[in-house]
């Protein structure tokens, strides 16, 4: 993951993390984020990128949450916190990135699955992540079968 939006990814992932285990206000742990994270020239991070999505998941976190447990095995708040970051994220872009296509969604939430969750956790992401996709972006994935015949 070296483009910058996989870079501000990376990060919201870390910063939703917190917030979901400190309940810190969003605008602290954004800060320090932006502080501490964003310092090193060498790691390109697309701020507003970041901040769109860490502020973007907890304002549409019943909407998330709501399409999430449609295909999660349990309440969503029994899933792995890591696990439990990265889904939302995924849904959240699912919902609201238009403009970035679903199968480049699904793969950036399997690399961070597979950077900071457990073994085997990016196939989970990855099955609910698709599901949700085939619900959110129908017309798109439509279309993509279709070219592909």
């Amino acid at each position: 993951m070296s483009n910058p939006k996989s870079n501000a990814r990376r990060a919201a992932v870390q910063a939703l993390y917190q917030w979901q285990i400190t309940g810190q206000s969003l605008n602290a742990i954004e800060q320090y984020f932006l502080e501490q994270q964003f310092f090193d020239d060498t790691l390109t991070v697309h701020k507003n990128f970041f901040s769109t999505l860490f502020h973007g998941v907890p304002s549409d976190l019943v909407a998330i949450d709501a399409l999430l447990s449609e295909f999660v095995d349990r309440d969503i708040e029994a899933v792995d916190p890591v696990e439990r970051a990265i889904l939302r994220l995924g849904a959240y872009e699912l919902r609201h990135c238009a403009d970035t296509p679903y199968k480049v969604i699904i793969n950036e939430s399997i690399d961070l699955a597979k950077h900071f969750g457990a073994d085997g956790s990016h196939r989970y992401v990855n099955g609910i992540l698709d599901k949700a996709a085939q619900k959110q972006r129908t017309e798109e994935i439509q279309r993509h079968h279709r070219q592909k015949e």
